[in-house]
């Protein structure tokens, strides 16, 4: 695609790929008929027009609460063409966040899916006049009255032709450190984002992706909804959550040849699925300690886990959060097609990434093409710094928030991520862990959180942790897998509770010299504390440390 012919607008791009794709299947729950291009192009017209009469006009916030689903990014889509903003909220939002973004974006209409609706139940405010539900875009309720119906075969009265500086979206982080910000992301953010995602993973009307995160999320919005759009591919929706039962069949189904995931996904099935069958027989536990066999071990399970996903997929990509490196260094030797990307909400979302033909192990890959990547202040010894970024996919600013997006973009045009990191001398990015979970040891060493935590997950009955430091000591949380702990000290338990209790103290005391033997001096952790739940957690299912500290 020529990129200085089109105008980096999503309107522009979209017409782009109606002309190349316009019969090419577009978007699908799994199960169902894909709608196609020009199908989609209809949906949007009609709904554009609806939106008219509710009295949307350019410049106006429009709210989108919703499950994953076709009629999600036809809504997005109609909202954006029209020159009004999209502003997406996370659906595991709680009613307060939900209603808080409301208020601060002033939005004026919402497109809200059934299951949602209890969010929004009984909030009023000036600014919102408007409600559609987004399963089949009927009134919920309009000051303009009730007589407004959603009629499929409407065209827009007015024209509309939004400019690639104009914000598209306004996406409210749920980040890792508390207060929600709304990110302005432009059209040309967005798009010279996705387009450059392309150079990384070309794709066409023949691929298939297989949607698992939110739509709300920067992630999927932009390579998992936009990217698609630009190679003319379809996307597949599933009705329910992940679950394997729901999953398992979807891939069967769809056979996907592209899926974007968080590291969380591929930990779980390498630690409940691979790491057991290698455990459970003593010759395969033996053969697996000697690097020559684990090699061929690993390839025979990459075979069975290609297979699993459905045999034709080209493109994992693992996003949103550090993977673990022992599931890493598995997908290596099992030869899957992965692909680890780095990136924020307020660059839209890609900074650095690569095709899983050159992966690096524990590196991100470079920056994207267009974009400058820097260690502000490194460290001269170990070339460690705050991760700085500079180009067209830096957001506008945070909406409303002028003092909080001087803190972040500094007067010539770079963004401060608040990442540390390491550059090769191939220009390759690896990833250390946040500025502000970094702690600072007694002799002023940089101990990093993250690091730590990779440590503890890698050991058994481990789900996932959190390290904190208490009274200038380093402590760790975890939250361990009790379903298997249960079946191995099942006579345990059937025995007598506090014999249970034991093993689990026994064990968390193993774990506390495992990981002291398996990290330097000072990241030795001094206690390890049992989280009886799970951690609560981003979309990006990244634990809230802010909730813990």
């Amino acid at each position: 695609m020529a990129e200085t012919k089109t105008k980096l607008t999503f309107p522009a791009l979209f017409q782009e790929t109606l002309r190349k794709h316009g019969k090419s299947n577009a978007l699908a729950f799994v199960g169902e008929t894909p709608m196609t291009y020009e199908m989609v192009n209809g949906e949007i017209m009609a709904l554009m027009a609806f939106l008219e009469k509710t009295g949307i006009v350019p410049g106006d916030r429009v709210a989108i609460l919703g499950a994953n689903m076709p009629n999600w990014g036809i809504a997005y889509y109609s909202v954006t063409f029209m020159g009004a903003v999209a502003v997406p909220i996370l659906p595991d939002f709680s009613n307060t966040e939900a209603a808080n973004v409301l208020i601060h974006s002033g939005a004026k209409a919402v497109v809200v899916s059934n299951a949602l609706l209890p969010k929004i139940e009984g909030f009023r405010s000036d600014d919102l006049t408007t409600a559609i539900l987004l399963e089949d875009f009927s009134l919920l309720f309009s000051e303009g009255g009730k007589d407004i119906v959603f009629d499929p075969s409407a065209v827009p009265s007015g024209s509309y032709e939004p400019q690639e500086e104009d914000v598209a979206s306004i996406i409210y982080t749920s980040g890792t450190t508390g207060r929600s910000k709304g990110v302005m992301l432009t059209h040309k953010n967005i798009s010279f984002n996705a387009l450059k995602g392309l150079k990384i993973q070309p794709l066409d009307e023949n691929d298939r992706f297989l949607s698992v995160l939110p739509l709300s999320h920067t992630y999927e919005n932009t390579l998992g909804l936009i990217l698609p759009m630009l190679g003319g591919s379809c996307v597949y929706y599933l009705r329910k959550p992940p679950v394997p039962s729901i999953l398992l069949p979807a891939l069967a189904e769809i056979r996907p040849t592209v899926m974007l995931t968080v590291p969380l996904i591929m930990e779980k099935i390498y630690f409940n699925k691979i790491v057991p069958s290698f455990r459970d027989k003593l010759i395969l536990r033996l053969l697996y300690k000697i690097p020559f066999f684990r090699k061929k071990l690993n390839a025979v399970a990459g075979k069975k886990l290609y297979k699993t996903f459905g045999g034709k997929l080209k493109f994992y990509g693992i996003g949103g959060a550090k993977l673990n490196r022992n599931v890493e260094k598995f997908l290596i030797e099992a030869k899957f097609p992965y692909a680890i990307g780095y990136g924020l909400t307020e660059t839209s979302p890609l900074l650095a990434g690569a095709n899983p033909s050159e992966s690096v192990f524990e590196s991100t890959g470079p920056a994207i093409e267009g974009i400058q990547l820097k260690i502000n202040n490194a460290n001269p010894v170990t070339g460690e710094g705050e991760i700085w970024a500079r180009g067209e996919t830096i957001m506008k600013g945070y909406y409303k928030e002028p003092e909080m997006t001087a803190e972040v973009l500094t007067p010539d045009g770079w963004f401060r991520t608040g990442d540390l990191g390491v550059m090769d001398d191939k220009n390759n990015l690896y990833i250390k862990g946040r500025l502000k979970n970094m702690i600072v040891g007694s002799s002023g060493e940089n101990i990093y959180p993250e690091e730590i935590e990779s440590v503890i997950n890698n050991f058994r009955f481990v789900m996932e942790s959190l390290v904190i430091q208490q009274k200038g000591k380093l402590v760790a949380y975890v939250h361990l897998n009790m379903e298997e702990l249960e079946q191995k000290y099942q006579h345990l338990k059937q025995d007598m509770a506090d014999k249970f209790e034991e093993k689990k103290q026994e064990l968390l005391s193993e774990l506390k010299d495992y990981v002291n033997s398996h990290v330097n001096k000072f990241s030795r952790i001094s206690n390890v504390f049992l989280q009886p739940v799970p951690f609560q957690k981003t979309a990006t299912l990244k634990i809230k440390r802010f909730l813990y500290t």
